[in-house]
């Protein structure tokens, strides 16, 4: 593997730039760094017919949703992504994943709807989860007023988002529905247990650290289940995968995450699902919020949104 330069020179930045790690922080003052961190690596924001804000209940109140529609639907209903954004379940929001959102609807041609999830350690496990079943559900039962076709909805995210994505597929599984067409899982967080090989072979320097990735999963599960291997904590050690929607599986080269999420993707295979993995060797964890500055973010974005396109368009000819 050869870290790609365009990565190379963020890091770079990153060293240079006298911001302390995010570890160091208060979970408040890490996310306002995270979110400016952000706007620097985003580029110009794509733009779409419309974006708006929208809210549905939850179980602790509303649930923030940015509603992305990348043209004019002219009267007819929208194929849909529902969109779980990462930041270890602690830093994130609308705003940080704003731009990727905005390719995905461009690329994709389809609807976004980008979920506000509460955050730990505010609100630790089960907490974002709730919110993103309670949201999804919403969602689905007002798909005709908001102008989206219910047979066509995805669901994706990436990092902290990626694992609540699918595991909302687990959920939906067990509860009989909502039935998703899909799954997009963008380096998604799949083993609590941290055990892979990739964990220990990158565990500093490449942005996703291992003491980051401590203070995160020590804010989101505070208090949780003891056992490492539930499933809706570690989607990887479910025993049964079986019957869940198709999935694109995304993976990095220099993630330390890389190693799990290669393995998700073969037990989903494993298990009798159709399942495509997409690697791409020269990127680190979080690449896709740099399309700003690093070009294969914006290829990855493409490359998502355009399998995206062809899902939908495979159902329309059944």
């Amino acid at each position: 593997m050869t870290l790609d330069p365009q990565v190379a020179r963020v890091l770079q930045a990153a060293d240079h730039s006298g911001l302390p790690p995010l570890e160091t922080l208060s979970p408040e003052a890490a996310r306002a760094q995270y979110e400016k961190g952000s706007a620097v690596v985003g580029g110009r924001a794509p733009q779409l017919f419309s974006v708006r804000d929208i809210a549905v209940a939850g179980p602790r109140g509303d649930i923030g949703l940015r509603v992305y529609t990348p043209r004019d639907p002219a009267g007819e209903a929208m194929p849909l992504l529902i969109y779980i954004h990462g930041g270890g379940y602690v830093i994130g929001s609308l705003d940080s994943h704003d731009i990727p959102c905005r390719h995905l609807a461009l690329n994709g041609d389809c609807m976004v709807i980008s979920v506000d999830y509460r955050l730990a350690p505010e609100y630790p496990y089960p907490g974002p989860l709730e919110d993103c079943w309670a949201a999804v559900n919403a969602i689905v039962d007002q798909a005709e007023a908001l102008g989206v076709r219910r047979d066509r909805i995805a669901i994706g995210g990436d990092s902290a988002g990626g694992n609540l994505a699918t595991v909302t597929c687990l959920k939906a599984r067990a509860e009989g529905g909502p039935d998703f067409i899909y799954q997009m899982l963008i380096y998604p967080g799949t083993d609590r247990t941290r055990s892979q090989p990739s964990h220990n072979e990158l565990a500093d320097g490449y942005r996703l650290t291992r003491s980051l990735l401590d203070w995160f999963m020590n804010h989101y599960f505070e208090g949780a289940p003891a056992d490492p291997n539930d499933p809706y904590s570690s989607p990887l050690h479910a025993d049964d995968l079986s019957g869940l929607p198709p999935a694109l599986v995304v993976s990095a080269g220099y993630d330390p995450l890389r190693d799990e999420d290669i393995a998700y993707y073969e037990k989903l295979r494993a298990h009798g699902n159709a399942a495509e993995h997409l690697h791409y060797p020269g990127m680190i964890h979080g690449f896709i919020n740099m399309p700003g500055v690093v070009d294969t973010a914006r290829d990855c974005l493409e490359a998502c949104g355009t399998r995206l396109r062809q899902v939908f368009a495979e159902r329309d000819m059944r």
